[in-house]
């Protein structure tokens, strides 16, 4: 239940940015993303090291940051699959209008349910790791 309110709090700051950066900054919609997903990952990374999987911590920071990076960013990629599909469709079947408007933030959820699964099968799997390994070293 707390890496999916992780992720109701990372898609927060995920379609907030898709949103601010073309409005403040003119960016392409798909830049844009690019830039809000990367920076959700970093956001979702601290969330779940403190919020998460807090109690079950072993192994460094940057280890783990790595880790998390390297999972996030491929269940980023399948999500920024999703988001330019959904985006692409809306926009071949949609008319101007409010549904246009909210395509963004439809197609960041669709993928990021797609990619909150993955991600989290993953990061319980090779990031957050609930019990050490033995890598042959006997004392």
């Amino acid at each position: 239940m707390r890496f999916a309110t992780v992720g109701v709090k990372i898609s927060g700051v995920d379609a907030g940015m898709v949103y601010l950066l073309p409005y403040l900054f003119g960016l392409n919609l798909y830049i844009a993303r690019i830039i809000s997903l990367s920076s959700a990952i970093m956001v979702g990374y601290l969330l779940h090291r403190y919020f998460t999987f807090g109690g079950i911590q072993q192994g460094c920071f940057y280890r783990q940051m790595a880790g998390h990076f390297g999972v996030h960013l491929s269940g980023g990629l399948i999500n920024y699959g999703i988001f330019s599909v959904s985006i692409l469709l809306g926009h071949h079947f949609l008319e101007n209008g409010l549904f246009l408007s909210l395509l963004p933030l439809l197609a960041i959820w669709i993928g990021g349910v797609i990619g909150l699964s993955f991600n989290f099968f993953f990061s319980r799997k090779l990031v957050f790791q609930t019990e050490t390994r033995n890598v042959g070293i006997t004392p």
